[in-house]
Protein backbone atom coordinates (compact mmCIF):
# COMPACT_ATOMS: atom_id res chain seq x y z
CA UNK A 1 0.00 0.00 0.00
CA UNK A 2 1.28 3.26 -1.06
CA UNK A 3 1.11 5.68 2.11
CA UNK A 4 3.29 8.57 0.27
CA UNK A 5 1.08 11.54 0.95
CA UNK A 6 0.11 13.76 -1.89
CA UNK A 7 0.97 17.25 -2.43
CA UNK A 8 -0.13 19.52 0.46
CA UNK A 9 -4.43 20.06 0.47
CA UNK A 10 -4.77 16.75 -1.65
CA UNK A 11 -6.46 14.14 0.35
CA UNK A 12 -4.88 10.05 -0.08
CA UNK A 13 -6.94 8.16 -2.94
CA UNK A 14 -8.49 5.99 -0.30
CA UNK A 15 -10.67 9.80 0.95
CA UNK A 16 -9.16 9.63 4.62
CA UNK A 17 -5.97 11.91 5.97
CA UNK A 18 -3.78 9.46 8.38
CA UNK A 19 -6.60 8.02 10.06
CA UNK A 20 -4.88 4.52 9.95
CA UNK A 21 -2.74 4.72 13.08
CA UNK A 22 -5.87 5.84 15.32
CA UNK A 23 -8.51 3.39 14.05
CA UNK A 24 -5.85 0.62 14.80
CA UNK A 25 -4.91 1.93 18.79
CA UNK A 26 -8.83 1.99 18.92
CA UNK A 27 -9.30 -1.51 18.11
CA UNK A 28 -6.54 -2.40 20.43
CA UNK A 29 -8.08 -0.56 23.59
CA UNK A 30 -11.68 -2.36 22.66
CA UNK A 31 -10.27 -5.54 22.29
CA UNK A 32 -8.39 -4.87 25.68
CA UNK A 33 -11.25 -4.39 27.08
CA UNK A 34 -13.11 -6.94 25.79
CA UNK A 35 -10.55 -9.75 26.89
CA UNK A 36 -10.48 -7.53 30.74
CA UNK A 37 -14.59 -8.12 30.93
CA UNK A 38 -14.32 -11.98 29.65
CA UNK A 39 -11.97 -12.44 32.19
CA UNK A 40 -14.17 -10.98 35.05
CA UNK A 41 -17.01 -13.14 33.88
CA UNK A 42 -17.47 -15.75 36.49
CA UNK A 43 -19.01 -18.97 35.23
CA UNK A 44 -21.13 -20.80 37.84
CA UNK A 45 -19.41 -23.40 39.49
CA UNK A 46 -21.09 -27.15 37.94
CA UNK A 47 -22.78 -25.15 34.64
CA UNK A 48 -21.08 -26.98 31.70
CA UNK A 49 -21.86 -30.03 33.99
CA UNK A 50 -25.68 -29.30 34.07
CA UNK A 51 -25.39 -28.19 30.44
CA UNK A 52 -23.94 -31.63 29.51
CA UNK A 53 -26.09 -33.19 31.48
CA UNK A 54 -29.56 -31.80 30.24
CA UNK A 55 -28.43 -32.05 26.37
CA UNK A 56 -30.13 -35.19 24.51
CA UNK A 57 -26.78 -37.27 24.50
CA UNK A 58 -26.06 -36.35 28.25
CA UNK A 59 -29.73 -37.69 29.59
CA UNK A 60 -29.33 -40.76 27.50
CA UNK A 61 -25.72 -41.67 29.03
CA UNK A 62 -26.67 -39.98 32.70
CA UNK A 63 -29.94 -40.50 34.53
CA UNK A 64 -29.73 -40.66 38.17
CA UNK A 65 -32.76 -39.51 38.88
CA UNK A 66 -35.21 -42.47 37.34
CA UNK A 67 -37.23 -44.44 39.04
CA UNK A 68 -38.53 -48.03 38.05
CA UNK A 69 -40.66 -49.12 40.96
CA UNK A 70 -43.59 -47.16 39.51
CA UNK A 71 -44.36 -48.62 36.19
CA UNK A 72 -41.80 -49.84 33.04
CA UNK A 73 -38.65 -50.25 33.51
CA UNK A 74 -36.74 -47.19 33.29
CA UNK A 75 -39.51 -45.52 35.17
CA UNK A 76 -41.00 -41.65 35.89
CA UNK A 77 -39.18 -38.53 36.48
CA UNK A 78 -39.12 -37.28 39.56
CA UNK A 79 -41.29 -34.47 39.55
CA UNK A 80 -43.68 -36.86 37.92
CA UNK A 81 -43.19 -39.29 40.91
CA UNK A 82 -43.33 -36.29 43.04
CA UNK A 83 -47.23 -35.01 42.05
CA UNK A 84 -48.22 -38.73 42.04
CA UNK A 85 -46.94 -39.01 45.84
CA UNK A 86 -48.48 -35.93 46.73
CA UNK A 87 -52.21 -36.78 44.95
CA UNK A 88 -52.14 -40.10 46.91
CA UNK A 89 -51.42 -38.39 50.34
CA UNK A 90 -54.03 -35.63 49.65
CA UNK A 91 -56.44 -38.40 48.46
CA UNK A 92 -55.53 -40.42 51.96
CA UNK A 93 -56.09 -37.23 53.92
CA UNK A 94 -59.01 -36.58 52.12
CA UNK A 95 -60.40 -39.72 52.85
CA UNK A 96 -59.52 -39.69 56.26
CA UNK A 97 -60.99 -36.39 56.90
CA UNK A 98 -64.17 -37.28 55.15
CA UNK A 99 -64.49 -40.39 57.76
CA UNK A 100 -63.53 -38.18 60.68
CA UNK A 101 -65.93 -35.04 60.06
CA UNK A 102 -68.87 -34.24 61.85
CA UNK A 103 -71.65 -36.02 59.82
CA UNK A 104 -68.97 -38.32 58.03
CA UNK A 105 -69.61 -42.06 58.96
CA UNK A 106 -71.15 -41.03 62.25
CA UNK A 107 -74.04 -39.34 60.32
CA UNK A 108 -76.93 -37.63 63.04
CA UNK A 109 -79.35 -39.49 63.57
CA UNK A 110 -82.76 -39.05 65.52
CA UNK A 111 -81.78 -40.56 69.06
CA UNK A 112 -84.38 -43.24 69.82
CA UNK A 113 -87.29 -43.15 72.20
CA UNK A 114 -87.79 -39.08 70.89
CA UNK A 115 -90.91 -37.18 69.07
CA UNK A 116 -90.14 -34.87 66.61
CA UNK A 117 -90.95 -31.04 67.07
CA UNK A 118 -93.27 -28.67 65.03
CA UNK A 119 -91.25 -25.67 63.55
CA UNK A 120 -92.02 -23.08 61.14
CA UNK A 121 -90.15 -22.26 58.42
CA UNK A 122 -89.17 -18.46 58.16
CA UNK A 123 -88.39 -16.32 55.23
CA UNK A 124 -86.35 -13.45 56.04
CA UNK A 125 -87.09 -11.80 53.06
CA UNK A 126 -90.75 -10.35 53.49
CA UNK A 127 -91.82 -9.91 49.92
CA UNK A 128 -91.51 -13.54 49.20
CA UNK A 129 -93.14 -15.01 52.72
CA UNK A 130 -96.50 -14.71 50.50
CA UNK A 131 -95.43 -16.24 47.48
CA UNK A 132 -94.71 -19.75 46.61
CA UNK A 133 -92.58 -19.68 43.51
CA UNK A 134 -89.42 -21.04 43.05
CA UNK A 135 -87.39 -17.61 43.30
CA UNK A 136 -88.92 -17.83 46.87
CA UNK A 137 -88.44 -21.44 47.70
CA UNK A 138 -85.98 -22.13 50.74
CA UNK A 139 -83.52 -25.63 50.46
CA UNK A 140 -83.74 -28.11 52.82
CA UNK A 141 -80.22 -29.78 52.38
CA UNK A 142 -79.23 -33.10 52.46
CA UNK A 143 -75.74 -32.59 54.35
CA UNK A 144 -75.59 -29.71 57.22
CA UNK A 145 -71.92 -29.83 56.73
CA UNK A 146 -71.77 -29.03 53.04
CA UNK A 147 -72.11 -25.54 51.50
CA UNK A 148 -75.55 -24.79 51.73
CA UNK A 149 -75.86 -23.81 48.44
CA UNK A 150 -73.93 -26.37 46.59
CA UNK A 151 -74.58 -28.19 43.71
CA UNK A 152 -76.42 -31.36 44.58
CA UNK A 153 -77.13 -30.73 48.03
CA UNK A 154 -80.64 -30.21 47.84
CA UNK A 155 -83.27 -32.75 49.50
CA UNK A 156 -86.53 -30.83 49.10
CA UNK A 157 -87.95 -26.84 48.77
CA UNK A 158 -89.89 -25.58 51.49
CA UNK A 159 -91.62 -21.58 51.80
CA UNK A 160 -92.38 -19.28 54.38
CA UNK A 161 -95.20 -20.92 57.05
CA UNK A 162 -94.45 -24.32 56.11
CA UNK A 163 -94.70 -26.45 59.15
CA UNK A 164 -91.94 -28.89 59.89
CA UNK A 165 -91.42 -32.08 62.05
CA UNK A 166 -88.07 -31.19 63.54
CA UNK A 167 -86.86 -34.12 64.91
CA UNK A 168 -83.06 -34.10 65.95
CA UNK A 169 -80.61 -30.91 66.10
CA UNK A 170 -77.31 -30.53 65.41
CA UNK A 171 -75.23 -27.34 66.80
CA UNK A 172 -71.88 -27.80 64.64
CA UNK A 173 -73.04 -27.74 60.76
CA UNK A 174 -71.52 -25.32 58.14
CA UNK A 175 -72.25 -21.56 59.09
CA UNK A 176 -75.28 -20.11 57.29
CA UNK A 177 -76.10 -16.29 57.11
CA UNK A 178 -79.97 -15.22 56.20
CA UNK A 179 -80.52 -11.80 53.94
CA UNK A 180 -80.68 -10.09 57.49
CA UNK A 181 -77.74 -11.05 58.47
CA UNK A 182 -78.55 -13.40 61.17
CA UNK A 183 -76.49 -16.47 61.27
CA UNK A 184 -75.90 -20.01 62.69
CA UNK A 185 -74.61 -23.09 63.02
CA UNK A 186 -77.66 -25.10 63.91
CA UNK A 187 -79.04 -27.42 61.50
CA UNK A 188 -82.46 -29.56 62.08
CA UNK A 189 -83.55 -32.72 60.46
CA UNK A 190 -86.64 -32.10 59.54
CA UNK A 191 -89.79 -34.07 57.23
CA UNK A 192 -91.79 -32.16 54.86
CA UNK A 193 -95.42 -32.65 55.04
CA UNK A 194 -94.98 -34.49 51.58
CA UNK A 195 -92.34 -36.96 53.27
CA UNK A 196 -89.21 -35.81 52.55
CA UNK A 197 -86.09 -36.08 54.77
CA UNK A 198 -83.54 -33.17 54.97
CA UNK A 199 -81.67 -30.40 57.42
CA UNK A 200 -83.26 -26.96 57.72
CA UNK A 201 -80.18 -24.09 58.08
CA UNK A 202 -81.50 -22.84 62.36
CA UNK A 203 -81.88 -19.34 60.13
CA UNK A 204 -84.47 -20.58 58.33
CA UNK A 205 -86.93 -20.69 61.05
CA UNK A 206 -87.38 -18.91 64.75
CA UNK A 207 -87.90 -22.02 66.70
CA UNK A 208 -88.10 -21.09 70.73
CA UNK A 209 -89.13 -24.65 71.55
CA UNK A 210 -86.34 -27.07 72.92
CA UNK A 211 -85.49 -30.17 70.00
CA UNK A 212 -83.36 -32.70 70.94
CA UNK A 213 -79.69 -33.22 70.21
CA UNK A 214 -78.91 -35.37 66.95
CA UNK A 215 -76.78 -38.77 67.91
CA UNK A 216 -73.91 -40.07 66.19
CA UNK A 217 -73.07 -43.77 65.60
CA UNK A 218 -73.30 -45.77 68.71
CA UNK A 219 -75.08 -43.15 70.44
CA UNK A 220 -78.12 -43.77 68.53
CA UNK A 221 -79.35 -46.35 71.00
Amino acid sequence: MNSTPGPPGQLPPDGTEGTGSADDAAVAVLRERLRAADEAIEVPHGLWDRIQADSPTGRHRHRPYRIAVLGKPGGHRPRLTFVVAAALVGAIALGTWWLVRPGGQDRPTPPSGTRGVTITVHNAESACRELRTLECALRVAKDPYERYAAPGNRAARVWHGDRLEARCVVTDGTLVQDEKGITSTRWYLVRTALGAEGWLPGVRTRNSVEVPDCARGSDSH
